[in-house]
């Protein structure tokens, strides 16, 4: 169990365009970074829609299946990491169902915190499900939705969900665009020529050349049909509740999240954190790689020399570890490489995003002494973690989580260093602009978002 924390999901979905297929699967590779364990699309002629997925990155996709030959106006696309136990190829996402409303697809990124009861009473009324998935217990609520139309349909089955979720949902003729009240988990939407397109991140457009046009708003469904998009929003919160760990490790520094560009937030962090926990040293390193912008962020405004104290790589598969070895130290260094000439008789500061557990950071501190560092301080871009997610995170139980049992002094301890520092809450959230109230830090002071239904930590996240 290494440092490695996961985000649920990254969805994408294009409407009126050529290349349907070829784009979608270009826009995953934009998401790749919130899910590497399987990928799949879905796109419709208007009389079909077909699916393609597969275990593991976008890459295996492409080699597996002749993407080209799902030819169609519209299409959505997904890329997962699932938490323990659902890790097959039937929970990969799109889910395909046919019902009363015809062809129907979903993908789907967060945690519908009430959809295992919801699924325990549909199963006593007889209903089968093929996965453990979230999106699969959406589909159902949609298939015996007794409303008039899809879109209706729709409408009932989010307002009945709790938690987090933005999702896409596909027909033989529409798109639809569905986000939670509280706006937890981001999406937003683009203009590619005739094309609408949506996407988790903004990073996605980028690569397709897409224009950015706006976020889906918490509590909104966007229907898009040939004659246009079609906003409703289902429910309204006097407050939002966005992930801020989106910045601090989830999102691409290029992306535009929540409305800000995530490199400038993260910078901002690193320039704080300078502020509140100074330090004795000689150069500034980070953790690469979503450490990156908050060290320089850090070094900035400490006027410490940033320097690259750390190369990873970023090839290391799951077959070159060796179980007779520490399997933990071996997936360090294989990751990891210290830069000798950098860190030799050197005090050095790292800068880090977070710590969960401080697996990683304990083998990495080691590593950076046994590379001739002659004093090494962490320093956190984030507050302590010490209270699990229930929207979208594979966060562990509060027992696995190093600052829910540990004084900082005594993590630097089992650390190995010299001293830790953290950012605090209030100056983490100050560091996303004129709202701090409409950020979700449940994870680091344990206040989650009211009316959020009843998160059971027993019940895991599943997409």
């Amino acid at each position: 169990m290494l440092e490695e924390i996961h985000e649920e999901c990254g969805v994408i979905g294009i409407f009126n365009g050529e290349n349907i297929s070829r784009n979608i699967t270009m826009g995953l590779y934009a998401l790749q970074h919130r899910g590497q364990e399987s990928a799949g699309i879905a796109v419709t002629s208007g009389d079909k829609i077909r699916t393609s997925k597969s275990m593991g990155l976008v890459s295996t996709l492409l080699h597996e299946h002749d993407i080209d030959s799902l030819e169609g106006f519209a299409g959505i696309g997904h890329v997962r990491y699932s938490t323990t136990g659902s890790r097959t190829l039937a929970n990969a996402q799109p889910i395909l169902v046919s019902c009363k409303w015809g062809q129907i697809a979903v993908v789907h990124n967060g945690n519908i915190t009430n959809a295992p009861d919801l699924r325990n009473e549909m199963e006593a009324n007889g209903h089968i499900f093929q996965t453990t998935s979230d999106a699969e217990v959406v589909l159902h609520e949609i298939a015996r939705s007794q409303a008039d139309t899809l879109q209706d349909a729709i409408l009932l089955t989010i307002s009945k969900f709790t938690g987090s979720f933005s999702m896409l949902i596909l027909s033989n003729e529409s798109m639809y665009a569905a986000r939670d009240g509280f706006g937890f988990r981001p999406l937003a939407l683009s203009r590619l020529g005739k094309s609408w397109c949506i996407a988790s991140e903004t990073c996605a457009f980028d690569l397709l050349g897409a224009n950015y046009v706006r976020e889906i708003h918490p509590g909104e469904l966007l229907t898009i049909t040939n004659t246009g998009l079609h906003s409703k929003i289902f429910v309204e919160k006097e407050q939002k509740a966005h992930c801020i760990f989106e910045y601090i490790y989830f999102s691409r520094p290029d992306s535009k999240i929540f409305g800000q560009i995530c490199d400038k937030v993260r910078r901002k962090m690193g320039k704080q954190l300078a502020k509140e926990c100074p330090v004795d040293a000689d150069i500034v390193i980070s953790v690469p790689d979503s450490s990156n912008t908050a060290a320089l962020g850090y070094a900035q405004a400490s006027g410490l020399r940033f320097e690259i104290g750390l190369l990873r790589n970023h090839y290391v598969g799951r077959t070159f570890i060796d179980p007779t070895q520490n399997i933990r130290e071996q997936k360090v260094k294989l990751k990891f490489n210290p830069i000798e000439g950098v860190l030799k008789n050197k005090k050095v500061c790292v800068v880090e995003d977070s710590i969960v557990r401080g697996t990683t950071l304990k083998i990495l501190s080691r590593m950076l002494r046994d590379a001739g560092a002659l004093e090494v301080h962490i320093r956190i871009a984030s507050p302590p973690v010490e209270h699990p997610c229930f929207f979208g995170m594979d966060f562990p139980s509060t027992g696995e989580l190093a600052a829910s049992s540990m004084t900082p002094k005594e993590i630097a301890k089992m650390l190995g260093v010299e001293s830790l520092g953290y950012l605090s809450v209030e100056g983490m959230k100050a560091c996303t602009g004129n709202e701090p109230q409409n950020y979700c830090s449940a994870c680091f002071d344990g206040n989650y978002p009211d009316s959020i239904g009843n998160p059971n930590p027993s019940k895991p996240c599943i997409c």
